[in-house]
C-alpha cells in the first residue's frame, strides 16, 4: 500500500486531503502541531497520526523513524504546514518575519533535508511542496507570506534540478484561495504582531480585519487541493508544478504576458 506523511493536518487543506486519501485507499499518517490536534485526528479515525511540529526538528526525525519502522518506506511527504502573517514591510518586525520563515520555510526544508536521504536509499519517493499563486505574484500587505512562498519556489525548482534522474519528485502546489482557516488565523496575527494602532496604515489594516470574506472570487473547496496530491501519488512520473483555482491559472498567465508596471496595477486592486 502506497503511504504519505502530511504535515499541518489539524484543519483546511491537510485534514481535507488526509481525508480523501485515506477514502481512495493510501495510508495516510497525518500530523499536528498539537497533541489536542492529533488527539482529535485518532478520534476522526486516524490511528496513524503523529505530533510534528515542523519548527522541532526531533519531531521530525521522530516521525520518520515512526513511519520507517511501522511501513520501511516512506513513498510520498506533502509538506503543507503553514500560515499567513499579514503586515506592510514598514510595520514588519524582523522577528515577526523571522517566525514565519521559521515554520513556511525552515521547517519545510528540514523535513526535506531528512527526507531525501530516505528515499534515496529505497530509490523513489515523491516530496510535494505546498506553495501558493502568491509564490508566483505578490500582493502588498502579505510581504512575509509572499517572501516565505518565494523562498520554498526557489528550494523546490533548485531541488528538482539536484534530483534528476534519481526517481524522487519534487512537485510544487500553487494553491489559490481555498476554504480554510487561513485567513481567521492571520487575522489573528495581524492582532498579536502588529502595531495597528501606530501604523500610518491603520485604516486599511482595520478594514481587512472588518472586511466580509465569506465570498472570494475563484474560490474552492480543499477537496480541490486533494483531488491533485492523489493525481501526484498515482502518476509515475508528475508534473513539476500544479496548479490549483481560477486564480492561480490567470494571474500565473499575466505575470507571463504582462509587463511588471501593467501587472502591479492589476494587483494593487486584488490587494
Amino acid at each position: 500500500m502506497v503511504n504519505i506523511v502530511i504535515t499541518g493536518c489539524s484543519t483546511g487543506i491537510g485534514l481535507a486531503t488526509a481525508h480523501y486519501l485515506q477514502d481512495n485507499g493510501i495510508k495516510v499518517y497525518p500530523t499536528a502541531r498539537h497533541t489536542s490536534d492529533v488527539q482529535r485526528l485518532k478520534r476522526l479515525g486516524f490511528e496513524t497520526a503523529m505530533l510534528l511540529d515542523v519548527t522541532n526538528y526531533q519531531h521530525i526525525t521522530q516521525v520518520i523513524e515512526t513511519v520507517m519502522t511501522s511501513d520501511g518506506k516512506i513513498d510520498v511527504w506533502f509538506n503543507n504546514a503553514g500560515y499567513g502573517q499579514p503586515a506592510m514591510i514598514e510595520d514588519l518586525p524582523t522577528n515577526i518575519l523571522q517566525e514565519q520563515f521559521e515554520t513556511n520555510v525552515w521547517g519545510l526544508h528540514e523535513c526535506t533535508r531528512q527526507i531525501i536521504p530516505i528515499m534515496k536509499k529505497q530509490g523513489y519517493g515523491k516530496i510535494i511542496q505546498h506553495s501558493s499563486v502568491l509564490g508566483i505574484v505578490s500582493l502588498a500587505g502579505r510581504g512575509a507570506y509572499n517572501a516565505s512562498k518565494y523562498a520554498i519556489e526557489g528550494l523546490t525548482d533548485t531541488l528538482r534540478l539536484e534530483l534528476q534522474g534519481s526517481n524522487i519528485y519534487p512537485v510544487l502546489l500553487n494553491t489559490g484561495p481555498i476554504t480554510s482557516d487561513f485567513r481567521i488565523n492571520a487575522m489573528q496575527k495581524l492582532r498579536e504582531n502588529i502595531d495597528i494602532e501606530h501604523s500610518s496604515y491603520k485604516i486599511k489594516y482595520q478594514a481587512s480585519l472588518n472586511a466580509d470574506k465569506s465570498t472570494v472570487p475563484f474560490n474552492e473547496e480543499a477537496i480541490s487541493v486533494a483531488k491533485v496530491v492523489y493525481t501526484i501519488i498515482t502518476t509515475k512520473k508528475p508534473k513539476p508544478r500544479y496548479y490549483i483555482t481560477k486564480a492561480t491559472y490567470l494571474l500565473g498567465y499575466l505575470k507571463r504576458v504582462l509587463s511588471t508596471t501593467l501587472l502591479d496595477k492589476i494587483l494593487l486592486k486584488i490587494g
